[in-house]
Protein backbone atom coordinates (compact mmCIF):
# COMPACT_ATOMS: atom_id res chain seq x y z
CA UNK A 1 0.00 0.00 0.00
CA UNK A 2 2.49 2.49 0.57
CA UNK A 3 3.64 2.06 -2.76
CA UNK A 4 0.81 2.44 -4.01
CA UNK A 5 0.69 6.37 -2.48
CA UNK A 6 3.96 6.73 -3.54
CA UNK A 7 3.55 6.18 -7.25
CA UNK A 8 0.00 8.26 -6.86
CA UNK A 9 2.09 11.00 -5.86
CA UNK A 10 4.79 11.01 -8.32
CA UNK A 11 1.60 10.49 -10.94
CA UNK A 12 -0.45 13.40 -9.88
CA UNK A 13 1.38 16.26 -10.57
CA UNK A 14 2.21 14.69 -14.14
CA UNK A 15 -0.99 14.31 -15.09
CA UNK A 16 -2.34 17.88 -13.63
CA UNK A 17 0.69 19.34 -15.79
CA UNK A 18 -0.18 17.19 -18.85
CA UNK A 19 -3.80 18.67 -18.39
CA UNK A 20 -3.29 22.27 -17.95
CA UNK A 21 -0.97 22.24 -20.89
CA UNK A 22 -2.97 20.09 -23.27
CA UNK A 23 -4.15 23.16 -25.33
CA UNK A 24 -0.86 23.53 -26.74
CA UNK A 25 -0.02 19.53 -27.39
CA UNK A 26 -2.57 18.39 -30.49
CA UNK A 27 -2.37 14.66 -29.73
CA UNK A 28 -4.20 15.51 -26.23
CA UNK A 29 -7.08 17.00 -27.70
CA UNK A 30 -7.19 14.41 -30.58
CA UNK A 31 -7.01 12.06 -28.02
CA UNK A 32 -10.02 13.62 -25.70
CA UNK A 33 -11.86 14.20 -28.85
CA UNK A 34 -12.35 10.44 -29.55
CA UNK A 35 -15.13 8.50 -28.56
CA UNK A 36 -15.60 7.15 -25.28
CA UNK A 37 -16.59 3.76 -24.64
CA UNK A 38 -16.72 3.01 -20.64
CA UNK A 39 -19.62 5.63 -20.30
CA UNK A 40 -22.17 4.13 -22.75
CA UNK A 41 -24.88 1.76 -22.12
CA UNK A 42 -24.77 -1.90 -23.13
CA UNK A 43 -26.77 -3.80 -25.21
CA UNK A 44 -28.67 -6.34 -22.68
CA UNK A 45 -27.52 -9.07 -25.11
CA UNK A 46 -23.89 -7.99 -24.45
CA UNK A 47 -24.12 -7.32 -20.56
CA UNK A 48 -21.70 -9.47 -18.48
CA UNK A 49 -22.29 -7.24 -15.58
CA UNK A 50 -24.50 -6.84 -13.36
CA UNK A 51 -25.59 -3.44 -12.28
CA UNK A 52 -27.60 -2.11 -9.70
CA UNK A 53 -29.19 1.11 -8.34
CA UNK A 54 -27.51 2.01 -5.37
CA UNK A 55 -29.31 3.67 -2.44
CA UNK A 56 -27.55 6.51 -1.20
CA UNK A 57 -28.48 8.95 1.64
CA UNK A 58 -28.27 12.44 -0.18
CA UNK A 59 -30.94 14.63 0.39
CA UNK A 60 -33.25 14.86 -2.59
CA UNK A 61 -34.74 18.28 -3.18
CA UNK A 62 -38.59 17.92 -3.20
CA UNK A 63 -39.71 17.82 -7.36
CA UNK A 64 -41.31 21.29 -7.87
CA UNK A 65 -43.24 20.35 -11.30
CA UNK A 66 -43.34 23.84 -12.25
CA UNK A 67 -39.57 25.45 -11.44
CA UNK A 68 -38.77 25.16 -15.09
CA UNK A 69 -36.02 27.79 -14.77
CA UNK A 70 -32.76 27.44 -12.77
CA UNK A 71 -31.22 30.87 -11.79
CA UNK A 72 -28.45 29.46 -10.12
CA UNK A 73 -26.51 27.81 -13.09
CA UNK A 74 -23.15 28.05 -12.61
CA UNK A 75 -20.47 31.26 -13.50
CA UNK A 76 -19.06 29.23 -16.10
CA UNK A 77 -22.72 28.69 -18.04
CA UNK A 78 -23.24 32.74 -18.11
CA UNK A 79 -21.78 34.21 -21.03
CA UNK A 80 -23.36 33.12 -24.64
CA UNK A 81 -22.62 33.53 -28.11
CA UNK A 82 -26.18 35.76 -29.16
CA UNK A 83 -28.12 34.02 -31.26
CA UNK A 84 -28.30 36.02 -34.80
CA UNK A 85 -31.56 37.57 -35.20
CA UNK A 86 -33.80 36.29 -37.78
CA UNK A 87 -34.53 38.43 -41.13
CA UNK A 88 -38.02 38.46 -42.65
CA UNK A 89 -37.83 36.38 -45.56
CA UNK A 90 -37.12 38.60 -48.93
CA UNK A 91 -40.48 38.49 -51.42
CA UNK A 92 -41.05 35.18 -52.85
CA UNK A 93 -38.45 33.55 -50.54
CA UNK A 94 -39.05 30.04 -47.94
CA UNK A 95 -37.29 30.00 -45.23
CA UNK A 96 -37.13 27.00 -42.47
CA UNK A 97 -35.37 27.14 -39.48
CA UNK A 98 -34.63 23.85 -37.59
CA UNK A 99 -32.70 23.14 -34.17
CA UNK A 100 -31.90 19.99 -32.78
CA UNK A 101 -30.31 18.70 -29.31
CA UNK A 102 -29.30 15.43 -28.67
CA UNK A 103 -29.61 13.33 -25.16
CA UNK A 104 -30.06 15.17 -22.08
CA UNK A 105 -29.93 12.46 -19.66
CA UNK A 106 -32.18 14.12 -16.86
CA UNK A 107 -30.82 17.44 -16.73
CA UNK A 108 -32.99 20.54 -16.42
CA UNK A 109 -30.61 23.20 -15.72
CA UNK A 110 -28.55 22.32 -18.80
CA UNK A 111 -31.45 21.38 -21.69
CA UNK A 112 -32.51 25.08 -20.47
CA UNK A 113 -29.39 26.35 -21.38
CA UNK A 114 -29.00 24.58 -24.45
CA UNK A 115 -32.37 25.62 -25.55
CA UNK A 116 -31.90 29.22 -24.80
CA UNK A 117 -28.95 29.71 -26.22
CA UNK A 118 -30.71 28.01 -29.36
CA UNK A 119 -32.92 30.68 -29.12
CA UNK A 120 -35.75 27.32 -28.95
CA UNK A 121 -36.72 28.76 -25.71
CA UNK A 122 -36.68 32.85 -24.51
CA UNK A 123 -35.28 33.20 -20.64
CA UNK A 124 -38.57 32.10 -19.23
CA UNK A 125 -37.80 28.20 -20.40
CA UNK A 126 -40.97 29.17 -22.92
CA UNK A 127 -41.02 28.87 -26.57
CA UNK A 128 -39.46 31.78 -28.30
CA UNK A 129 -40.98 31.47 -31.95
CA UNK A 130 -37.55 31.56 -33.24
CA UNK A 131 -37.57 28.41 -34.84
CA UNK A 132 -39.90 26.04 -37.34
CA UNK A 133 -39.03 23.29 -35.95
CA UNK A 134 -37.00 21.79 -32.63
CA UNK A 135 -36.13 18.05 -32.78
CA UNK A 136 -34.81 15.93 -29.53
CA UNK A 137 -33.34 12.89 -30.47
CA UNK A 138 -34.09 10.68 -27.17
CA UNK A 139 -32.62 9.70 -23.94
CA UNK A 140 -33.98 12.14 -22.09
CA UNK A 141 -34.25 9.76 -18.48
CA UNK A 142 -31.88 8.04 -17.13
CA UNK A 143 -28.36 9.30 -15.25
CA UNK A 144 -29.96 12.26 -13.78
CA UNK A 145 -32.52 13.24 -11.36
CA UNK A 146 -34.83 15.73 -13.41
CA UNK A 147 -36.84 13.07 -15.65
CA UNK A 148 -40.13 14.35 -14.59
CA UNK A 149 -39.53 18.12 -15.11
CA UNK A 150 -37.96 17.28 -18.91
CA UNK A 151 -41.12 15.32 -19.92
CA UNK A 152 -43.03 17.64 -18.62
CA UNK A 153 -41.11 20.57 -20.16
CA UNK A 154 -41.23 19.06 -23.67
CA UNK A 155 -45.20 18.45 -23.37
CA UNK A 156 -45.08 22.48 -22.48
CA UNK A 157 -43.21 23.32 -25.75
CA UNK A 158 -44.79 20.95 -28.02
CA UNK A 159 -48.50 22.85 -27.34
CA UNK A 160 -46.75 25.92 -26.88
CA UNK A 161 -44.60 25.95 -30.27
CA UNK A 162 -48.23 24.36 -31.70
CA UNK A 163 -50.30 27.52 -30.86
CA UNK A 164 -48.33 29.62 -33.34
CA UNK A 165 -47.38 27.11 -36.24
CA UNK A 166 -43.93 25.68 -35.14
CA UNK A 167 -43.45 22.14 -34.11
CA UNK A 168 -41.42 19.72 -31.74
CA UNK A 169 -40.53 16.49 -32.85
CA UNK A 170 -39.45 14.06 -29.95
CA UNK A 171 -38.10 10.18 -30.38
CA UNK A 172 -37.52 7.72 -28.19
CA UNK A 173 -34.04 6.66 -27.40
CA UNK A 174 -32.96 3.64 -25.73
CA UNK A 175 -32.72 4.90 -22.25
CA UNK A 176 -36.66 4.93 -22.87
CA UNK A 177 -36.77 1.53 -23.98
CA UNK A 178 -34.64 0.24 -21.74
CA UNK A 179 -37.21 1.81 -18.76
CA UNK A 180 -40.25 0.46 -20.91
CA UNK A 181 -38.86 -2.92 -21.22
CA UNK A 182 -37.96 -2.67 -17.06
CA UNK A 183 -33.61 -2.09 -18.06
CA UNK A 184 -32.63 -0.06 -14.82
CA UNK A 185 -29.00 -0.24 -14.85
CA UNK A 186 -28.81 3.43 -15.48
CA UNK A 187 -31.15 4.46 -13.07
CA UNK A 188 -30.36 6.64 -10.37
CA UNK A 189 -31.88 5.41 -6.86
CA UNK A 190 -32.16 9.60 -6.30
CA UNK A 191 -33.78 9.96 -9.36
CA UNK A 192 -36.73 6.90 -8.23
CA UNK A 193 -37.30 9.39 -4.79
CA UNK A 194 -38.42 11.68 -7.47
CA UNK A 195 -41.29 9.27 -8.69
CA UNK A 196 -42.35 8.23 -4.70
CA UNK A 197 -41.63 4.68 -5.68
CA UNK A 198 -40.16 2.16 -7.41
CA UNK A 199 -44.36 1.05 -8.25
CA UNK A 200 -45.24 4.58 -8.83
CA UNK A 201 -41.91 5.25 -11.78
CA UNK A 202 -43.21 1.93 -13.48
CA UNK A 203 -46.84 3.09 -13.26
CA UNK A 204 -46.13 7.00 -14.84
CA UNK A 205 -43.81 4.98 -17.25
CA UNK A 206 -46.36 2.47 -17.95
CA UNK A 207 -50.14 3.90 -17.93
CA UNK A 208 -49.13 7.09 -16.71
CA UNK A 209 -48.39 10.74 -18.05
CA UNK A 210 -44.71 9.97 -19.29
CA UNK A 211 -45.80 6.38 -20.10
CA UNK A 212 -49.07 8.44 -22.20
CA UNK A 213 -46.73 10.67 -23.94
CA UNK A 214 -43.88 8.58 -24.77
CA UNK A 215 -47.00 6.45 -26.74
CA UNK A 216 -49.11 10.01 -28.27
CA UNK A 217 -46.04 12.18 -28.84
CA UNK A 218 -42.78 10.05 -29.36
CA UNK A 219 -41.17 8.34 -32.66
CA UNK A 220 -38.57 6.42 -32.88
CA UNK A 221 -37.84 8.13 -36.48
CA UNK A 222 -38.44 10.93 -37.93
CA UNK A 223 -38.46 12.74 -41.32
CA UNK A 224 -38.61 16.33 -41.57
CA UNK A 225 -39.04 17.84 -45.11
CA UNK A 226 -37.19 20.61 -45.75
CA UNK A 227 -39.76 21.96 -48.21
CA UNK A 228 -43.40 22.02 -47.47
CA UNK A 229 -44.16 20.58 -50.83
CA UNK A 230 -43.02 17.54 -49.75
CA UNK A 231 -45.93 16.81 -46.90
CA UNK A 232 -45.71 17.70 -43.21
CA UNK A 233 -43.18 15.91 -40.89
CA UNK A 234 -43.15 11.47 -41.00
CA UNK A 235 -44.45 12.08 -44.50
CA UNK A 236 -43.14 8.42 -45.88
CA UNK A 237 -40.47 8.45 -48.64
CA UNK A 238 -41.38 5.65 -51.41
CA UNK A 239 -38.43 4.94 -53.03
CA UNK A 240 -40.17 2.89 -55.88
CA UNK A 241 -41.82 6.01 -56.86
CA UNK A 242 -40.87 7.59 -60.38
CA UNK A 243 -42.07 10.84 -59.59
CA UNK A 244 -40.80 11.04 -56.46
CA UNK A 245 -36.75 9.83 -57.28
CA UNK A 246 -36.81 12.15 -60.41
CA UNK A 247 -38.24 15.11 -58.57
CA UNK A 248 -35.73 18.32 -57.80
CA UNK A 249 -36.45 18.26 -54.20
CA UNK A 250 -37.19 14.14 -53.60
CA UNK A 251 -34.66 14.34 -50.44
CA UNK A 252 -34.60 17.03 -49.47
CA UNK A 253 -35.51 16.16 -45.99
CA UNK A 254 -33.50 15.13 -42.43
CA UNK A 255 -33.79 11.95 -40.85
CA UNK A 256 -33.59 12.01 -37.24
CA UNK A 257 -33.23 8.56 -35.14
CA UNK A 258 -31.56 7.87 -31.69
CA UNK A 259 -28.92 5.73 -32.34
CA UNK A 260 -28.54 5.22 -36.24
CA UNK A 261 -30.02 3.70 -39.17
CA UNK A 262 -28.12 0.81 -40.18
CA UNK A 263 -27.15 0.00 -44.05
CA UNK A 264 -28.33 -3.89 -43.22
CA UNK A 265 -31.45 -2.59 -41.42
CA UNK A 266 -34.45 -4.54 -43.02
CA UNK A 267 -37.30 -2.14 -42.42
CA UNK A 268 -35.97 1.24 -43.56
CA UNK A 269 -38.86 1.39 -45.80
CA UNK A 270 -41.19 3.29 -46.12
CA UNK A 271 -39.62 5.45 -44.09
CA UNK A 272 -40.33 6.41 -41.29
CA UNK A 273 -43.65 4.76 -40.88
CA UNK A 274 -42.42 1.35 -41.35
CA UNK A 275 -39.91 2.03 -38.07
CA UNK A 276 -42.88 3.34 -36.19
CA UNK A 277 -45.53 1.00 -37.17
CA UNK A 278 -43.00 -1.50 -35.47
CA UNK A 279 -42.05 0.73 -32.59
CA UNK A 280 -46.23 1.59 -31.54
CA UNK A 281 -46.70 -2.21 -31.74
CA UNK A 282 -43.50 -2.59 -29.69
CA UNK A 283 -44.40 0.47 -26.45
CA UNK A 284 -48.16 -0.77 -26.55
CA UNK A 285 -46.83 -4.44 -25.50
CA UNK A 286 -44.37 -3.24 -22.94
CA UNK A 287 -46.36 -0.77 -21.34
CA UNK A 288 -49.96 -3.03 -21.08
CA UNK A 289 -47.92 -5.97 -19.38
CA UNK A 290 -49.91 -6.95 -16.60
CA UNK A 291 -48.27 -7.09 -14.21
CA UNK A 292 -45.20 -5.00 -14.75
CA UNK A 293 -41.89 -7.44 -14.22
CA UNK A 294 -40.05 -5.85 -11.45
CA UNK A 295 -36.79 -3.92 -12.59
CA UNK A 296 -33.58 -5.59 -13.39
CA UNK A 297 -30.98 -4.88 -11.21
CA UNK A 298 -31.28 -6.50 -8.97
CA UNK A 299 -34.15 -8.90 -10.65
CA UNK A 300 -33.85 -10.94 -13.35
CA UNK A 301 -33.79 -8.95 -17.21
CA UNK A 302 -36.93 -9.23 -18.10
CA UNK A 303 -37.30 -8.79 -21.86
CA UNK A 304 -38.90 -8.31 -24.43
CA UNK A 305 -42.68 -9.38 -24.16
CA UNK A 306 -43.45 -13.29 -25.38
CA UNK A 307 -45.51 -12.19 -28.33
CA UNK A 308 -43.12 -9.38 -29.65
CA UNK A 309 -41.93 -10.20 -33.24
CA UNK A 310 -39.20 -10.78 -35.06
CA UNK A 311 -39.30 -7.31 -36.60
CA UNK A 312 -39.67 -5.93 -32.81
CA UNK A 313 -36.76 -7.92 -31.83
CA UNK A 314 -34.83 -6.34 -34.84
CA UNK A 315 -36.05 -2.97 -33.40
CA UNK A 316 -34.27 -3.12 -30.39
CA UNK A 317 -31.69 -5.11 -31.73
CA UNK A 318 -27.88 -3.97 -31.49
CA UNK A 319 -28.30 -2.51 -35.47
CA UNK A 320 -31.20 -1.39 -34.95
CA UNK A 321 -32.14 2.47 -35.09
CA UNK A 322 -32.23 2.64 -31.46
CA UNK A 323 -28.67 1.03 -30.39
CA UNK A 324 -26.66 1.19 -34.00
CA UNK A 325 -23.40 3.32 -33.42
CA UNK A 326 -21.64 2.39 -36.92
CA UNK A 327 -21.75 5.83 -37.96
CA UNK A 328 -20.30 7.19 -35.33
CA UNK A 329 -18.08 5.02 -34.68
CA UNK A 330 -16.47 2.84 -37.82
CA UNK A 331 -14.53 3.92 -39.86
CA UNK A 332 -14.73 7.12 -42.39
CA UNK A 333 -14.07 5.19 -45.50
CA UNK A 334 -16.04 2.49 -44.69
CA UNK A 335 -19.51 5.35 -43.72
CA UNK A 336 -18.81 7.11 -46.21
CA UNK A 337 -19.30 4.20 -48.59
CA UNK A 338 -22.35 3.37 -47.16
CA UNK A 339 -24.32 6.26 -46.41
CA UNK A 340 -25.73 7.20 -49.79
CA UNK A 341 -27.54 4.09 -50.04
CA UNK A 342 -29.35 4.39 -46.73
CA UNK A 343 -30.62 8.59 -47.92
CA UNK A 344 -31.92 6.99 -50.87
CA UNK A 345 -33.77 4.57 -49.66
CA UNK A 346 -35.48 6.87 -46.67
CA UNK A 347 -35.45 10.16 -48.72
CA UNK A 348 -32.98 12.21 -47.40
CA UNK A 349 -29.78 13.96 -47.46
CA UNK A 350 -28.43 14.09 -44.13
CA UNK A 351 -29.07 11.83 -40.92
CA UNK A 352 -29.16 13.67 -37.66
CA UNK A 353 -28.47 11.23 -34.41
CA UNK A 354 -27.28 11.29 -31.03
CA UNK A 355 -26.34 8.14 -29.07
CA UNK A 356 -22.48 8.21 -29.37
CA UNK A 357 -21.33 10.80 -27.27
CA UNK A 358 -18.23 12.68 -28.76
CA UNK A 359 -18.19 14.82 -25.12
CA UNK A 360 -16.56 17.60 -27.18
CA UNK A 361 -18.31 18.89 -29.98
CA UNK A 362 -21.13 17.69 -32.54
CA UNK A 363 -19.87 15.55 -35.35
CA UNK A 364 -20.02 15.96 -39.23
CA UNK A 365 -18.75 12.90 -41.18
CA UNK A 366 -19.05 12.64 -45.42
CA UNK A 367 -19.00 16.37 -46.13
CA UNK A 368 -22.41 16.41 -43.36
CA UNK A 369 -24.30 13.53 -44.72
CA UNK A 370 -24.36 12.00 -41.42
CA UNK A 371 -23.98 14.44 -38.21
CA UNK A 372 -24.06 13.12 -34.22
CA UNK A 373 -25.01 15.63 -32.08
CA UNK A 374 -24.81 13.53 -28.71
CA UNK A 375 -21.75 15.55 -27.16
CA UNK A 376 -22.65 14.75 -23.14
CA UNK A 377 -25.12 17.65 -22.36
CA UNK A 378 -26.10 15.73 -19.06
CA UNK A 379 -24.04 17.18 -16.35
CA UNK A 380 -23.56 13.34 -15.27
CA UNK A 381 -20.95 13.23 -18.69
CA UNK A 382 -19.64 17.18 -18.40
CA UNK A 383 -19.65 17.06 -22.33
CA UNK A 384 -20.44 20.37 -24.41
CA UNK A 385 -23.54 22.38 -24.39
CA UNK A 386 -24.36 22.28 -28.27
CA UNK A 387 -26.94 22.10 -30.48
CA UNK A 388 -27.91 21.66 -34.16
CA UNK A 389 -29.13 24.71 -36.38
CA UNK A 390 -30.39 23.76 -40.07
CA UNK A 391 -31.44 26.97 -42.09
CA UNK A 392 -33.02 26.27 -45.45
CA UNK A 393 -33.87 29.02 -47.74
CA UNK A 394 -35.32 28.62 -51.07
CA UNK A 395 -34.87 32.01 -53.16
CA UNK A 396 -36.52 33.09 -56.51
CA UNK A 397 -33.60 33.36 -59.51
CA UNK A 398 -33.90 35.92 -62.49
CA UNK A 399 -34.02 33.79 -65.61
CA UNK A 400 -36.06 35.19 -68.52
CA UNK A 401 -36.60 32.23 -70.08
CA UNK A 402 -39.46 31.87 -67.61
CA UNK A 403 -38.47 28.90 -66.18
CA UNK A 404 -38.79 29.07 -61.98
CA UNK A 405 -35.67 28.63 -60.99
CA UNK A 406 -34.55 28.96 -57.30
CA UNK A 407 -31.33 28.76 -55.42
CA UNK A 408 -31.67 26.32 -52.22
CA UNK A 409 -29.50 27.02 -49.58
CA UNK A 410 -28.91 25.08 -47.10
CA UNK A 411 -26.84 26.12 -44.09
CA UNK A 412 -25.76 23.91 -40.89
CA UNK A 413 -24.02 24.74 -37.82
CA UNK A 414 -23.21 23.57 -34.15
CA UNK A 415 -23.97 25.99 -31.60
CA UNK A 416 -21.98 25.98 -28.92
CA UNK A 417 -22.07 28.50 -25.63
CA UNK A 418 -19.05 30.78 -26.82
CA UNK A 419 -19.03 29.72 -30.96
CA UNK A 420 -20.66 28.69 -33.89
CA UNK A 421 -19.17 26.18 -36.12
CA UNK A 422 -20.34 25.84 -40.09
CA UNK A 423 -20.53 22.14 -40.65
CA UNK A 424 -21.82 22.23 -44.38
CA UNK A 425 -23.07 24.77 -46.67
CA UNK A 426 -24.65 23.72 -50.21
CA UNK A 427 -25.81 25.25 -52.70
CA UNK A 428 -27.79 24.68 -56.13
CA UNK A 429 -30.04 25.84 -58.63
CA UNK A 430 -33.43 23.81 -58.98
CA UNK A 431 -36.22 24.38 -61.52
CA UNK A 432 -39.79 23.96 -60.49
CA UNK A 433 -43.14 25.25 -59.23
CA UNK A 434 -42.77 24.52 -55.69
CA UNK A 435 -44.47 27.50 -54.06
Amino acid sequence: MPRFFTILAVLAPVFSILWVCRSFIPVFDLVASLPLSWPLAVHPDYEDKQYAYVEDDSDQKPLEISDFVDHHRSKQHEHHVPVAAHTEPAKGEFVRRIVAVGDLHGDMPNALEVLQMAGVVDDNGDWSGEVDFFVQTGDIIDRGDDTIKLYLWMDKLRDQAKAVGGTVLTNLGNHEWMNAIGDWRYVHASEIKTFGSVAARQKMLATGRIGRTWATNYTTASRLPLHPSLGPPNTDYDPSSPFLSDWPLSHAAISFVHGGLAPTYPDLTPFPSRINEISTSLLHKLQHRTPQPPPHPPNPYPGLPHDATLAEHRLYGSDGPLWYRGWALDPEEKVCKEVDDVLKKTGTRRMVMGHTPDFQKIVSRCDGKIIIIDTGISHAYGGALSALSVTYTLTPADDASGEKKWTETEVVKALYLDKEVVLAKDEREVVGDFV
